[in-house]
């Protein structure tokens, strides 16, 4: 891994042992000479796997015998670049305690808001090229001065090699404006935002991978002006907080999630509700998205701010990716914020917050962006040449580099042209920088997604081969994937949508899988959905559609609040598409049956963001029950007597026991279906996987109910079971087919 401090930390180690040598940094790895007794050699190898550093990822050593010219020093060698072989490039690591430290005591470094060492700062973020040396990465056009130099060249030195170095007489700097003011100083800088903070105001802020916008999270005022401002009418907000005291005073962090949050990864880690910030922020969500400071700005500026937290979100327009040129920030976003905040080092490649959470204890990545990419997953096929576009929404594409994958950051949703043109400019610099050439191509079965198109160009551009792979089997490959699962499985989907063999939409799906196909075997029932994607944004329209199929014109609508709620002409108009079967196009998404319900139970009749319904059903619940409703299954899965027991119960039963109630069908569901499969089968094997799954409730009690009935049950931990994991579902089916 490059970038996290190895090689110094190996001279300082050799140093400490007596031994002399070299160590080098090469395209495929890093070359450790030593020579010296065999005992000391023992300690010295053994002392590399106990303390190196907190962002290395040691794999194996390998320990050879060699002739060379005698040494009497220690030294690094000059960087070696190896044709077509790469090493791992280091993910953005959070600033650490001792550079916090030197910002108190370090005269050079007094408040510098971009000190850093060879254990901690900017790496992905700054990087162009392979070896990672700063002549290859942003920081190129900073010199450094005579102090950093020394310190840069001290084998001792905590900073030696540390290719940031940076100081306040000789690194990037802040620059502060506001339509009317400009300022650089930092102190006055810092004293400008506290008041700003404190007033009220939205401060756009660029940070390691992008520009953020930022508010005081518990102003109310503050938060509801930056979502109008934005556009943004209820999807919630991600929480920097002070530390890890204030994090517990609003949110309930257990010890796995505290050690997470404190990580050199920092992510945003969806936690349990304790005590509401400004009630706009998470908009009657019972979870805060939380982190804690990664920069060093970060502590500066906490140290002046009244306010314990702060809401930090992506700095973007509409759906485009977040903006990481300062003239766009300029032009787009101080229009939206009160002031700018900028520093004058390039952002080479952009990066979102990583959104994480803890589902059985164990890390479920949401969003996998800053912290985590470019550390590749290891495969157990070879991968070489396979490029893998990912789906249309929650994007990521993946390299296959050897027996590793290496996925891209998170993209977005490709359905504007400034994400497509981040999207393929993406691929560009991958390739580049992992010294990568496309010899086939894996793509989603959805014939109008934007990155299957861009396959399809690719194909004939390259004339390589192309592998359309179906949505779900990818899904359950991707968790194989992680898992080194190469071998027939019970398969689980259950996401939103995804295009079937059939031509229908696909989403909750019972299968056979292994990494070469899928047999479908059963499936949520297909249900209409008036007006196509539109019942999507209007969930009413598919519990409208859910009882008309199951009750048909004999049911009492007007006794639902929910449809007294909805005009009367747009039920009438909802029915006529039904009956006359126009735009109706049938889905077995399990999404759409948790829209159903939630829009019911009068959570979410009408979706303002992407997963609202659903995510405001699994809110709901308060406490855990054992009941369940019932359900049929035989061809398909019925969910007629269901909603009978769910309507009886809505005016006997509080909202968050038909919730919880449900949730358990679900799981009961899962339960069945396996069973069934077993016992047809004898597979005892079983994969979960599809957005769905990112429901902690859901997730954990399907987890509980499958391991009591003897299953061994996987889930996805190192990518997104949402459409971000897609990409390396896609990779190891190729992998597997070209085998």
């Amino acid at each position: 891994m490059q970038g996290v401090g190895f090689r110094p930390y190996i001279c300082r180690l050799a140093v400490k042992h007596g031994l002399f040598g070299e160590v080098d940094n090469r395209t495929d790895g890093v070359s450790v000479i030593v020579q010296g007794d065999l005992k000391t050699v023992d300690r010295f190898s053994n002392d590399i796997l106990q303390n190196a550093p907190p962002a290395s990822q040691i794999k194996s050593i390998e320990i050879n015998e060699t002739k060379f010219p005698r040494y009497n020093s220690f030294r690094i060698a000059a960087s070696r670049n190896i044709e077509n072989q790469i090493t791992e490039v280091s993910p953005d690591i959070a600033v650490c305690q001792e550079c916090l430290d030197d910002m108190k005591n370090d005269p050079a470094r007094i408040d510098y808001p971009f000190i850093n060492c060879t254990n901690c700062g900017p790496r992905f973020s700054i990087i162009e090229a392979l070896p990672y040396d700063r002549p290859m990465t942003s920081m190129r056009s900073f010199r450094m001065c005579e102090k950093c130099k020394r310190e840069y060249d001290d084998i001792l030195d905590r900073r030696f090699h540390a290719q940031p170095v940076a100081c306040n007489s000789c690194g990037p700097s802040y620059h502060y404006k506001t339509p009317s003011l400009n300022i650089a100083s930092f102190r006055k800088i810092i004293e400008k935002i506290s008041a700003q903070i404190t007033s009220g105001k939205t401060i756009a802020v660029k940070g390691l991978g992008g520009y953020f916008l930022m508010c005081d999270a518990l102003n109310d005022d503050a938060v509801k002006k930056l979502r109008q401002k934005k556009h943004r009418d209820a999807k919630p907000f991600a929480v920097m907080f002070r530390d890890i005291a204030a994090v517990r005073k609003y949110c309930f962090p257990d010890a796995d999630e505290e050690k997470e949050l404190v990580s050199w990864r920092r992510p945003v880690l969806i936690l349990r509700q304790k005590e509401v910030l400004a009630p706009s922020v998470s908009n009657g969500l019972r979870t805060t998205g939380a982190m804690l400071p990664y920069m060093p700005f970060h502590y500066l500026m906490f140290r002046s701010l009244k306010t314990p937290a702060v809401v930090l979100t992506s700095g973007n327009i509409s759906d485009d990716p977040i903006i990481t040129d300062d003239a766009e920030a300029e032009n787009h976003l101080l229009p939206i914020a009160d002031s700018l905040l900028s520093y004058n080092r390039n952002i080479i490649n952009r990066t979102d917050d990583s959104v994480v959470r803890f589902i059985n204890h164990k890390q479920s990545i949401i969003r996998r962006s800053r912290g985590f990419v470019p550390r590749p997953v290891d495969l157990k096929l070879f991968s070489e040449g396979i490029l893998a576009l990912g789906a249309e929404q929650k994007n990521s594409f993946c390299l296959g580099k050897g027996f590793q994958a290496i996925m891209s950051q998170y993209i977005g949703d490709l359905k504007t042209p400034a994400t497509y043109e981040f999207f393929a400019e993406t691929i560009n610099r991958f390739s580049d920088l992992f010294r990568f050439t496309p010899a086939s191509i894996a793509c989603d079965l959805h014939p109008d997604y934007l990155s299957t198109q861009h396959a399809e160009r690719l194909e004939k551009d390259l004339n390589i081969p192309l592998f359309r792979i179906q949505h779900h089997h990818a899904h359950i490959a991707s968790c194989m994937a992680e898992l080194g699962l190469d071998e027939e499985v019970i398969g689980i989907s259950l996401d939103g949508t995804g295009f079937g063999t059939d031509g229908n939409a696909w989403g909750g799906e019972f299968m056979i899988a292994d990494l070469k196909g899928f047999r479908r075997i059963t499936h949520f029932e297909n249900i209409p959905m008036p007006g196509g994607n539109k019942a999507i944004l209007e969930p009413w329209r598919m519990a409208y559609s859910y009882l008309y199929k199951y009750f048909g014109d004999s049911f009492d609508y007007m006794s639902i609040p929910l449809f007294k709620s909805i005009r009367p002409d747009k039920l009438a108009a909802v029915r006529e598409l039904l009956v006359k079967k126009i735009n109706v196009p049938l889905t077995s998404g399990a999404g759409r049956l948790f829209d159903a319900v939630s829009a019911l139970l009068g959570l979410c009749p009408v979706e303002t963001f992407d997963s609202e319904a659903p995510m405001r059903l699994e809110s709901a619940i308060v406490r855990k029950i054992d009941e369940s409703y019932p359900f049929t299954s035989d061809v398909s899965i019925s969910f007629r007597d269901t909603f009978k027991a769910i309507i009886e119960d809505l005016p006997r039963l509080k909202v968050p026991d038909i919730a919880a109630k449900f949730h358990n069908t679900v799981a009961q569901v899962i339960l069945q279906s396996a069973i069934k499969i077993r016992t047809d089968a004898s597979l005892t094997k079983i994969v979960l996987s599809g957005g769905v799954f990112q429901n902690k409730y859901l997730l954990e009690k399907s987890t509980d109910l499958l391991k009591r009935n003897k299953f061994m049950v996987f889930s996805n931990h190192l990518v997104p079971s949402n459409d971000g994991g897609i990409s390396l579902g896609q990779l190891i089916i190729a992998a597997k087919k070209i085998k």
